[in-house]
């Protein structure tokens, strides 16, 4: 990917990066009640390594 980005590229970017990110931590004691032990990964919708899954963004 060429250092210099597009600005609509570089958002998208943005955007799948931040939906990568676990669940906050009051996410699982507010859906799933105070005692549930849960990882927060588990609430995260899109799950995306930049490694195995592309987002299929032209450079």
């Amino acid at each position: 990917m060429s250092s210099n980005k597009r600005s609509g590229v570089k958002q998208r970017l943005a955007k799948a990066g931040k939906q990568t990110k676990w669940a906050p931590f009051w996410i699982v004691q507010k859906g799933l009640g105070k005692g549930k032990k849960v990882h927060p990964s588990r609430l995260t919708t899109i799950k995306r390594h930049w490694r195995r899954n592309k987002t299929k963004l032209k450079p």
